[in-house]
């Protein structure tokens, strides 16, 4: 009895929630309104720890890429992107860290780069981009860096440069071999074949390969 008395109450409320929605003025209005509700309602989620149980639209001038992403979509499955966007919508978001004065882009570049070619996508989204925040433990830069490297990873993409771009700043950073090992799905062979490409000495400094190779 308790359970259906209950289950009428939150029906009743959310009707309420919709008809008030419907009185704001304007989009705008009601896309701030949605993105709170959903922020409380993630809050009291028993998948609050899965960072796709909160989708957030966000305005698309508040949304920077990164400066390290290692993925390269070439021309023609970009167009494909765009055409998938135009006419199924956006069915993936595009993975972010929220930062003082911006929204850090870790995966999902391509995704808002259809969203800047194409009028039809900006038109659709009100100006705004599906957002999903990473977790906080893993804001930090070197952290970021490993979740973008993961997310293409294992889509099969990434550019060799980048990647041992990334593996020098990781080691200039401090994070160990086993830390890129672990965080970024590499062994130590590839990410001893990075060091080399770049060619820096300071990179070898890690114990464990000068000693044992």
């Amino acid at each position: 009895m308790k359970k259906l008395k209950d289950k009428q109450i939150i029906e009743n409320l959310t009707s309420e929630i919709c008809q008030k929605l419907e009185t704001l003025p304007g989009n705008e209005a009601k896309i701030e309104a949605l993105n709170y509700i959903r922020s409380m309602l993630h809050e009291v989620s028993p998948f609050k720890h899965h960072p796709v149980d909160f989708v957030a639209w966000e305005r698309a001038e508040n949304i920077e890429e990164n400066d390290y992403n290692p993925n390269h979509v070439a021309t023609p499955e970009m167009k494909l992107l765009i055409t998938s966007i135009e006419e199924d919508g956006y069915t993936m978001p595009i993975v972010a860290s929220p930062e003082e004065d911006t929204i850090r882009i870790v995966d999902g570049f391509h995704r808002r780069k259809s969203y800047q070619k194409s009028f039809k996508i900006a038109k659709s989204t009100h100006g705004r981009l599906p957002i999903t925040y990473i977790r906080e433990q893993h804001r930090e830069r070197s952290d970021r860096m490993a979740t973008t490297i993961r997310h293409n990873r294992a889509r099969g993409a990434h550019d060799i440069d980048l990647m041992s771009n990334i593996v020098r700043e990781l080691t200039e950073a401090g994070r160990s071999t086993e830390w890129i090992a672990k965080h970024v799905g590499m062994d130590k062979d590839e990410i001893l074949r990075l060091k080399q490409i770049t060619g820096l000495a300071t990179l070898f400094a890690d114990r464990e390969f000068s000693m044992r190779r």
